[in-house]
């Protein structure tokens, strides 16, 4: 046996051997060298054809004629130099292959003597059962309890603990990365975690109560209070409010969107971008949802305006926008009902909804479809006037329309189809060709008379004994005998003293309208007279209750005190 395992060396005659093969091998390449020294010694000029042209086209024969030779076992000879060269080569292969044969079974009778000799060791080897046991177990234990336990960081900030990590490295990048995210979130490039309440303690843990970086991240932001991972509603990019409840967002949007949602409903969105993004937020933002819904449903600072129409008082806008008369002229200083012109430009709210939604309902119903007039021409008739000869009848079609309604006000009516029922019947007229009467109304009204304003239409607290508190007209000052004149063509139903009034002239002018003039001094027309637009009909003064020369100049329209601002140019 101890022979088997002997290790087995290469003897000293042997390595000679080897060593004296390779000499030989290098004699025998400098011999050849020196007897044949033009092998080496190339003409640059005819290399091309000595050493590339003619050995490749002679290379295939000699290969061939060497093949030949070898087949019929007889020495190969050849008279070129490179078939010399080969031939070399060829004769020197038996002894390299020797040689890297003989290296290759060394190494390997060396490894089969090293795999014999660990082979023995542990064949002969003797160990008591019980401590074999012994160490088994241990290493099985040893390999539990580094399965089950492990070298762990526990961080404590300002008493409270965070949680376990691997390695104190692993504390510093969660803090680096709160430290980054609270910067970014509240904008604020100096925020840095006070390190003197933040406390490290490295102990043998359970693997079980590791935590990871990101949990103590999240842990270690949520005893600092000041930002929160959250679901965040945006609106136009504008950061609303916040909540950590998944998709109780998506549900408040959808319950906003619902209480303007009908049967009818194609379409239903907010104006306004809304976006809800998943990220570190300011914990203020951070709320319960029935804030969050009050504050949807509140507005935001933000202006609301109205553009004044003909015949409109500040009254009649307040009562349509649901304020007060009180509030509207708060918004609107240096207003007043005498002072409205059409196109001026009313606040009617500083506050606007945050969401305004948009609903879109697709809407069937039976709409007049109106009917043509044609004329024919009455010389009997003066100009201007009209007479129904036959009266037209409104035709009928099914419409299919898109209402739009902004926060349940229609803002537009766009038809998708429309079917007539019954095609319209045209109605006929007379129209007037004869010259009208220069005294005949224009339909439009001129000043009365030059002067100042000094009292306008509405109510009003003159202390004036005897003045009325809600004011039918406006008053226009000016001196004693100022003119008077027409505001348009009509027929005087009034000229003389009227109580209060003093001297009045009232004109009919045939359209529904009337015209009073009061508290004159002279008057220049008499009951039945036709008066023309711009003609004098008395001169100012101050008649009746008055406290100075001005004209009392009201309008009425179909039996109704109007304000004649709203009907003078």
């Amino acid at each position: 046996m101890k022979n088997l395992f002997k290790k087995e060396e290469i003897t000293p005659q042997e390595r000679r051997n080897i060593w004296q093969s390779w000499m030989q091998n290098l004699k025998d390449w400098v011999w050849y060298c020196k007897e044949n020294p033009h092998w080496y010694d190339i003409n640059i000029q005819a290399a091309a054809k000595q050493w590339v042209i003619r050995p490749l086209g002679r290379l295939g024969q000699h290969l061939r004629e060497l093949r030949e030779e070898r087949a019929q076992r007889k020495l190969p000879e050849t008279e070129s130099s490179v078939g010399q060269l080969m031939l070399f080569f060829w004769g020197s292969m038996p002894r390299l292959g020797n040689g890297i044969r003989e290296t290759f079974l060394h190494h390997r009778r060396k490894a089969i003597h090293s795999d014999g000799r660990r082979r023995f060791f542990f064949e002969h080897l003797q160990i008591h059962p019980a401590a074999f046991l012994g160490g088994a177990l241990g290493v099985a234990l040893i390999a539990v309890l580094m399965s089950l336990y492990t070298l762990g960081v526990t961080a404590r900030y300002d008493g409270v603990e965070l949680g376990t990590v691997s390695s104190n490295s692993a504390v510093k990048t969660a803090v680096t990365q709160v430290e980054e995210i609270t910067r970014q979130t509240l904008s604020d490039t100096d925020y840095t975690v006070d390190s003197q309440l933040l406390e490290l303690k490295t102990s043998v843990v359970p693997r079980s109560q590791l935590s990871s970086t990101q949990q103590l991240e999240e842990n270690l932001s949520d005893q600092l209070g000041l930002v929160e991972y959250a679901y965040a509603l945006y609106v136009n990019d504008e950061l609303v409010a916040a909540t950590t409840f998944s998709g109780a967002l998506e549900e408040l949007l959808e319950q906003l969107q619902a209480g303007y949602h009908t049967a009818r409903t194609v379409e239903c969105r907010f104006v306004e971008d809304v976006e809800i993004r998943q990220e570190y937020v300011d914990r203020s933002y951070v709320m319960n949802l029935g804030n969050i819904a009050e504050i949807l449903y509140a507005t935001k600072s933000g202006e609301v305006t109205y553009t004044v129409k003909s015949g409109d008082t500040l009254y009649d806008i307040a009562i349509a926008h649901d304020i007060s008369l009180s509030d509207l002229l708060s918004m609107n200083p240096g207003y007043s009902s005498s002072g409205l012109h059409p196109g001026d430009i009313l606040t009617i709210s500083n506050a606007v909804p945050y969401l305004t939604v948009v609903n879109v309902e697709r809407q069937s119903y039976v709409q007049d479809v109106p009917y043509s007039i044609t004329y024919e021409d009455d010389p009997t008739m003066y100009q201007g006037d009209y007479e129904v000869l036959s009266k037209g009848v409104n035709g009928k079609a099914d419409i299919t329309a898109n209402v739009t309604y902004v926060n349940g006000e229609e803002t537009d009516r766009e038809i998708v189809a429309s079917v007539t029922l019954q095609q319209p019947v045209t109605e006929v007229q007379a129209r007037g060709t004869k010259v009208r009467p220069t005294w005949f109304p224009t339909g439009s009204f001129r000043w009365p008379c030059s002067g100042i304003i000094t009292d306008y239409f509405g109510y009003r607290d003159t202390g004036i004994p005897g003045a009325t508190t809600y004011h039918t007209a406006i008053d226009i000052a000016n001196y004693y005998g100022a003119p008077i004149y027409a505001a348009d063509g009509g027929t005087v139903t009034y000229a003389g003293w009227m109580s209060s009034l003093g001297y009045c002239v009232i004109i009919n002018h045939g359209n529904g309208y009337e015209t009073w003039y009061g508290h004159c001094n002279s008057l220049y027309v008499s009951v039945g007279d036709h008066v023309y637009k711009g003609e004098q009909i008395a001169a100012m003064g101050s008649t009746g209750v008055s406290s100075g020369p001005h004209c009392h100049f009201s309008i009425k329209r179909n039996g109704t005190w109007v304000n004649p601002l709203n009907y003078l140019p």
